[in-house]
């Protein structure tokens, strides 16, 4: 049996707060700076994975540092200490390790951890792509939009998972704008897709303004604070915000029923599954990017998978590929940590057409 581990951290203070709960009493960055300091650990151990074709288990191991340090700390000191949580893993047995959330990003994105460890990793960002595009076609059907015809915005296309969302899409929408934040980057992104695609795209660093425009929206950017607010959405939009820490504010939640906000890439994992670990998720379930983990080690494919900055659309292709064979699957919709029923859609589709309505007359 191929083993495999995952490496998560604290996103934030209040989770670190929520589950020791003593340092509640302590000033913020003085906690995040207590925690930092803890020794990476094995979390929890995950059984029960099993395909028509193999099963799997493995462990979360925990890097104490919070979203804000991996990006304010020093890099090398922040990759010696995600290295440090890939050795744990690597002397629990597990021949490939996933790297979680903020992990996946720092430095070179996952290729200087590789080197420094004996066993395959993966960011899982493949995987997350392919799962976050399915969820927003699924979206934007039950919304009734038509992704040929729609205006699309991907927000933070200049990052590894942008970039490919952006030439996926590119592909599919009936027009597409690209935003970041340096132009010269989106420059040279968009020729690239003129040239593979033929396709022309907008592109802009005025992320306000291509909202308000946008009838669809995924957004994958890595800043610590929520960027899209309530009054930036047009009626009846679809936002998949694949970002932790969370690209949309909760006030759009209560303020906008008439917009249809999904969290990126849920997954349903094959067999009885056990995290032994609360995440936020149901049963059963857990993020694209574990779940790529999960189906690299199924399939035997111990080996760096998706790492660096310029991931490909036939990475993409491949991993959903092999998890359609090994049984994983979209699980559902789910919308600020909460499943989404039928009803919920379409009390949204309705809002959202009563809205527009008004704004027509």
């Amino acid at each position: 049996m191929n083993k495999f581990a995952f490496i998560i951290h604290p996103i934030d203070l209040e989770y670190i707060t929520k589950n020791i709960k003593v340092l509640k009493f302590v000033p913020g960055r003085a906690a995040e700076w207590i925690v930092s300091h803890f020794p990476c650990y094995k979390a929890s151990e995950i059984t029960g994975v099993v395909s028509p074709y193999a099963e799997t288990e493995g462990w979360f191991i925990v890097c104490p540092l919070t979203s804000r340090q991996m990006l304010e700390l020093p890099e090398e000191y922040v990759l010696g200490r995600i290295i440090e949580a890939g050795k744990v893993a690597e002397r629990l047995g597990a021949g490939i390790v996933g790297l979680g959330a903020m992990t996946s990003v720092v430095g070179d994105a996952g290729i200087t951890v590789a080197k420094n460890l004996g066993i395959a990793v993966t960011s899982g960002n493949s995987y997350t792509v392919a799962m976050a595009l399915e969820g927003t076609r699924k979206a934007a059907e039950y919304m009734g939009i038509d992704i040929k015809k729609a205006e699309v915005v991907v927000l933070g296309a200049t990052g590894s998972i942008g970039s490919v969302c952006a030439r996926i899409m590119a592909e599919e929408a009936g027009s597409l704008t690209l935003v970041a934040p340096q132009r010269y980057q989106l420059e040279r992104l968009a020729y690239e897709i003129l040239q593979e695609t033929g396709v022309a795209v907008r592109i802009t660093t005025n992320y306000k303004d291509a909202l308000r425009r946008a009838d669809i929206v995924v957004t994958v950017t890595s800043a610590l604070e929520a960027l899209i607010e309530p009054q930036d959405l047009k009626p009846g939009a679809v936002v998949c915000d694949v970002a932790r820490p969370r690209d949309v504010s909760v006030k759009v939640a209560s303020e906008r029923p008439d917009v249809l906000v999904i969290e990126g890439g849920v997954v349903e994992v094959p067999g009885d599954v056990e995290f032994n670990f609360n995440f936020g998720f149901p049963p059963k379930t857990a993020y694209a990017c574990m779940a790529e983990t999960m189906i690299l080690a199924l399939e035997g494919r111990l080996e760096n998978y998706s790492l660096g900055r310029n991931l490909t659309v036939s990475q993409v292709k491949e991993i959903a590929r092999l998890g359609r064979k090994h049984g994983f699957k979209l699980a559902g919709l789910r919308s600020f940590e909460h499943a989404l029923t039928t009803e919920d859609i379409n009390r949204v589709r309705e809002l959202a057409k009563s809205f527009q309505g008004s704004l027509d007359k």
